[in-house]
Formats: C-alpha cells, sequence, structure tokens
C-alpha cells in the first residue's frame, strides 16, 4: 500500500480507474429508473461528506467567506453538477463507453480555453494536440455511440458538452482559488454545494418520490459513493505526488475503463472508427499533455 501511495502511476491508474466506474454504475443506477440528477446528488452528497469526516478528523473545518462561497457554487455548477447531470442522462442513449471518451476531450478544451481566454500562450505542440484531438473527436462524433444503434445528433450534443463544462471548470478553479484555502476544504464546500444545487431541482422537478428508485440499486450505491470518496483521496494524493499535468491525464484512464466495462460487462459495442477515434484522441491528448509540461517548465515573458 506504501508504494502505491508514493507511486504517481500507480496512483493515476487507481485514481482513473475510480472514476471510470462511475460510468457503468450511472448505467445500471439509469437504467433502473433512478434520475440522472438524482445519482448526480448521491455522488456529491456521498464525496462531500466523506471528505467532510476526513477535514474534521484532521482537527480543521470550513471558514466560509464571500470568496469561497462564490468560488464553492460556482465549481459546484460548472464542474460537478452540470457534467454529471449531462453525463447521466447521455449515458443511456450512447453508452457507458462512448460517454467515457467524452472525459478524453477535457485536457484538450481546456488549452483551447486558456488560449482563448489568455490564461495560457500557445505553442506549437499544443496546437498540434488540439488538432490531432479535434479530428479524433469528430471521428467519435459521427459513429454517434453504439453499433448499429447511432443515436439522436441531440444526444451526441450533449455528450460533447460534458468536456465543455469540465474545461470551463479547470480554468475557473484555477483563476479564482481563494488564497490561503487547501483544496480538501474546497472540495468539500463544492461537493456540498453541488448536492444543494441538486437537491433544489430534484425537489422542484420531481419532488421526493425522485428518490424512491434508490430502493432498487442499493449495492450500486453504496459502491458509488465508496469509489467516489475513494477516487477523491487517491485524487490529492496524486496531485501532490505528480502535480497537476500528470493528474490531467486520468481523463483517458476514466475513459478507457469506461470503455472496456460498457464492452465487457454491459453488452455494448462500437463501431472501428470509434475505437479509432479514442486512440487518435488519446494521442492529442499526450501531446496537449507534453505542451503543457513544456510551458510550465519554459514560462514565457508577459
Amino acid at each position: 500500500m506504501k508504494f502505491l501511495w508514493d507511486s504517481a502511476l500507480g496512483l493515476l491508474v487507481v485514481t482513473g480507474g475510480l472514476l471510470g466506474l462511475t460510468l457503468p454504475f450511472g448505467k445500471l443506477a439509469t437504467a433502473a429508473g433512478v434520475p440522472a440528477m438524482v445519482w448526480a446528488f448521491v455522488i456529491s452528497l456521498g464525496a462531500g461528506g466523506v471528505l467532510l469526516c476526513v477535514l474534521l478528523a484532521r482537527g480543521q473545518h470550513i471558514r466560509p467567506t464571500a470568496h469561497k462561497l462564490r468560488y464553492f457554487f460556482v465549481t459546484a455548477a460548472v464542474s460537478y453538477a452540470v457534467p454529471n447531470l449531462l453525463m447521466f442522462s447521455a449515458i443511456p442513449h450512447l453508452g457507458a463507453g462512448y460517454t467515457g471518451i467524452m472525459f478524453t476531450l477535457s485536457p484538450v478544451i481546456t488549452l483551447v480555453f486558456s488560449i482563448l481566454l489568455r490564461v495560457r500562450r500557445p505553442n506549437m505542440l499544443g496546437i498540434v494536440g488540439i488538432a490531432v484531438g479535434f479530428v479524433g473527436a469528430v471521428m467519435v462524433a459521427v459513429t454517434r455511440g453504439e453499433a448499429g444503434q447511432p443515436a439522436d445528433l441531440f444526444w451526441v450534443v450533449i455528450g460533447l458538452l460534458i468536456p465543455v463544462s469540465l474545461a470551463a471548470g479547470n480554468i475557473y478553479r484555477t483563476v479564482d482559488w481563494p488564497e490561503g484555502t487547501g483544496p480538501i476544504e474546497l472540495a468539500v464546500g463544492s461537493h456540498l454545494a453541488s448536492a444543494t444545487l441538486l437537491l433544489a431541482g430534484i425537489l422542484a422537478l420531481f419532488g421526493v418520490k425522485a428518490f424512491a428508485p434508490l430502493g432498487a440499486v442499493p449495492l450500486v450505491v453504496v459502491a458509488q459513493v465508496a469509489s467516489a470518496s475513494a477516487m477523491f483521496a487517491f485524487f490529492f494524493r496524486l496531485q501532490a505526488v505528480g502535480g497537476p499535468v500528470y493528474l490531467s491525464q486520468i481523463g483517458y484512464v476514466a475513459a478507457a475503463v469506461g470503455l472496456f466495462a460498457g464492452t465487457i460487462f454491459l453488452g455494448e459495442h462500437y463501431q472501428l472508427l470509434t475505437w479509432a477515434g479514442a486512440v487518435i484522441i488519446t494521442g492529442g491528448v499526450f501531446v496537449t499533455t507534453k505542451a503543457q509540461s513544456q510551458a510550465v517548465a519554459k514560462p514565457q515573458p508577459a
């Protein structure tokens, strides 16, 4: 266990793998009739609650300020509530594996946003990575989900909005991070804020009866909360051991888990073009990650 705790590669595989389990768990839950908003609430409340216990066990607590509250709720919306709602809404139409591929586009889109918002200046390698990732995304998008079951273009667009929301969250968390605040405190506040937003939406749109289908999948609920909580524990350790650039690679580990879990355990089937596009997107992520590491190592003057 100590070897894993100190191994960046081991932590990357475990963290990405746990994140990837969200996809098949989400498909099982939605197939049992659990609304997408309710399942997103389960994840936010479960992860936020466990992380709050960790924070309190360390003798720490949340010190709310106006800046932190703004950070909590904006992060909750763009990083947790919206992408999870999009993901669990899209999975029944696109498949767990296909939806998971969308995670791999997040680093590429993050770099695009960084360039557009002048957070980071582009270099040639970064532009190449964006171009490669875009080609792969087009290849995946035209297949429209599982082989023989093409989804409506609407759901493909919904799937593509997942990495856009995640990328927006990546940029926001960087530029508005409250000074002197640790990541666990921010994660707890953001997850609990997400749970609050989702609960308000559930009660307004569906009422308490929306939670009834959770009784049909108690083991999936427990497994999802446990995996999400463990994922965040390893997530913060990976950030400490591997750094932010290495951390960004969990997206394609998660996508691989979702794609293979969907294929092997959930009976999903994808066209060769989908698999080829996923490989090309992964290549684009490697290139953009390399471009980001070069930019960190050799920052350009303002």
